[in-house]
């Protein structure tokens, strides 16, 4: 059986004053986002998204801040070609935001379905959201490591133990060959539960310098960008840290890194960067100006006071983050007594 999804299936995207969205976007922009889902009995599951951003004859007036572009100097050290914004492009978190945007389709999907007492539909739907869900925990294992690191500590601790039981019956019975085998095969096991025990305690109290939905600005590139996602530690392959000189972070690659949405009127080619929290800034003064991007009004309900987004429920459960409340600035004026009386 097969399954497409198109972004034809998702709404079109808001742009409102609520979302900082332009209209006039569309008419220099055009997104077209694909993504193909075979299941089959006997298949790996597996997905392909292509995003095509293509941008029109027309070019878009760069934003009065990515014209002040920084002009300190690159903070990597050495006499290497110095990256660009491109460098941080990351088309595994571009993947992620798809694949993200084809789990919110097919929950909808599963009610409508329900509303309307399609029942059988519903069903079929939710069958197919289960076995998405499936491959992005196995997705996920592949890149960030086996999501319940606990448990895999506890699993191997069990062998551990099982393991010694063997190794004092190898050593009672004088077989010692065996028992050579079997320590060697115990120091394996606790040196992975050891590092699987301080992967756990590394999601488990991680600590953000940024939420979810706050803007940004780049220390070295000067764009703007809004949070969508993050990371402990840094979650690419090998090849790109390389591309992006992550050894030459003065904090490497065990530090949160971040999926942004780069503002399109600051660069139209870069839509999603991975950067890590040393290289971003936060807003000195709240950001009420536009931010256009295609996938603001899928991720986000609108803006706050402070001009950040609020991002929607499933993307907060999606990194186990509370949602941001904007501190109430009470007047002076405004000490908690009654007004007296003239």
């Amino acid at each position: 059986m097969g399954l497409e999804i198109i972004s034809s299936t998702f709404p079109a995207p808001g742009y409102s004053n609520n979302h900082g969205g332009n209209n006039d976007w569309r008419s220099d922009h055009e997104v077209i986002t694909k993504t193909h889902t075979r299941f089959g009995t006997q298949d790996k599951h597996c997905f392909h998204q292509q995003c095509l951003l293509r941008s029109s004859s027309k070019s878009l007036h760069r934003s009065r801040w990515y014209n002040l572009r920084v002009k300190a100097a690159w903070l990597f050290k050495g006499g290497e070609k110095e990256p660009t914004a491109s460098s941080e492009r990351s088309e595994s978190a571009n993947e992620d935001i798809l694949i993200f945007f084809f789990q919110l389709d097919l929950a909808t999907r599963v009610q409508y379905a329900l509303n309307m007492e399609q029942y059988d539909i519903a069903q079929q739907f939710r069958n197919k959201l289960a076995e998405v869900e499936a491959e992005i925990a196995k997705q996920q294992e592949v890149k960030r490591g086996p999501t319940s690191s606990k448990s895999e500590a506890q699993d191997k601790a069990i062998s551990i133990l099982c393991l010694r039981t063997d190794l004092q019956k190898a050593i009672e019975d004088e077989n010692y060959a065996l028992a050579a085998e079997l320590r060697d095969e115990i120091s394996k096991l606790e040196a992975e539960s050891l590092a699987a025990s301080a992967k756990a305690l590394v999601y488990t109290n991680a600590q953000y310098a940024f939420w979810l939905g706050q803007k940004v600005r780049h220390k070295v590139f000067g764009y703007r960008a809004v949070i969508c996602g993050m990371d402990p530690l840094c979650c690419e392959s090998s090849s790109w840290m390389e591309v992006a000189h992550v050894d030459k972070l003065s904090r490497g690659s065990n530090q949160p890194f971040y999926q942004v949405l780069v503002d399109v009127h600051a660069d139209p080619n870069l839509l999603v960067a991975y950067v890590a929290e040393e290289n971003l800034l936060a807003m000195d003064e709240p950001d009420l100006d536009w931010f256009d991007h295609p996938y603001v009004s899928f991720l986000f309900y609108g803006m706050d006071t402070a001009g950040d987004f609020v991002p929607i429920k499933q993307l907060r459960e999606k990194y186990n983050r509370p949602r941001h409340e904007v501190p109430v600035e009470r007047n002076d004026e405004d000490d908690g007594e009654p007004d007296s009386l003239p």
